[in-house]
């Protein structure tokens, strides 16, 4: 019977395919542990029912009270589990698999969702710029059901997502700014730290290089001036994370 572990993923045109933030940090999880595993792409019309199909519970409910399913997840044939919601996906492998590098080291499994809580809102500014961006390399079905959710949840076409003049002078600067304070809290281990705990790379280092990746693949002309951010801190994190964006 087979093994390996079946990760689920959102396809683009992409050479790789592989794009979405929060996707990706399983895919650098997996890869990081060295943990046998095989892509099914799914396309975004096609997840609920995919999850639906194999178990997976709903990663939390929509405005009007239905479920909401969402990708990443995993199949694990070994255990029979279907896990979705990166962290989860990421706690899990890590207790299922404790012989391989851990994740999540011993007693942080609560501070990294408390990481989790406190970056996200500190990155809120690339939502206006890599939403517009992604849509335009989405297969024809997905970038349809994209549109339409993202369209209805901002409020206003794709199209006029994107700050301009101004605007994007400011959201701009708070998006550096935002990756700033994440850079205070990785130097506050050391003016020397490479990842937040150090020198030990953990899945809290694994979720900001999901965010960056996603810049640099949807925004190629600003990855230069990013990369070069905080004394150079992102571009170095990508590429010491570059061995584990493998698409298998």
């Amino acid at each position: 019977m087979a093994t390996e572990i079946v990760f689920y993923d959102i396809p683009s045109s992409l050479p790789n395919k592989a794009w979405s933030p929060n996707t990706l940090k399983t895919r650098y999880a997996l890869n990081y542990k060295g943990l046998a595993y095989k892509t099914v792409w799914v396309e975004y019309p096609d997840i609920e029912s995919v999850c639906r199909q194999i178990g997976a519970a709903p990663t939390r409910n929509k405005p009007d009270g239905r479920p909401h399913f969402t990708l990443p997840m995993i199949h694990d044939p070994s255990t029979g589990a279907t896990i979705a919601d990166s962290a989860k996906i990421a706690a899990y492998v890590d207790a299922t698999y404790p012989d391989r590098p851990s994740l999540m080291p011993a007693g942080t499994v609560g501070l990294h969702r408390a990481f989790e809580d406190a970056a996200h809102p500190l990155i809120g500014p690339i939502y206006p710029y890599c939403l517009p961006a992604s849509h335009a390399l989405l297969n024809p079905v997905s970038a349809a059901y994209f549109r339409r959710t993202r369209e209805e949840l901002w409020g206003k076409t794709l199209e006029n997502l994107t700050p301009a003049g101004d605007a994007d002078r400011v959201e701009w600067k708070k998006l550096e700014d935002g990756f700033g304070k994440m850079d205070e809290w990785i130097r506050a281990s050391g003016e020397g730290s490479k990842y937040l705990m150090g020198d030990v790379l953990c899945y809290a280092d694994m979720w900001m290089a999901a965010y960056l990746l996603w810049l640099k693949l949807v925004l190629p002309g600003r990855w230069g001036e990013i990369a070069s951010w905080h004394g150079g801190r992102w571009g170095t994190l990508l590429q010491n994370l570059e061995k584990y964006e493998t698409v298998l």
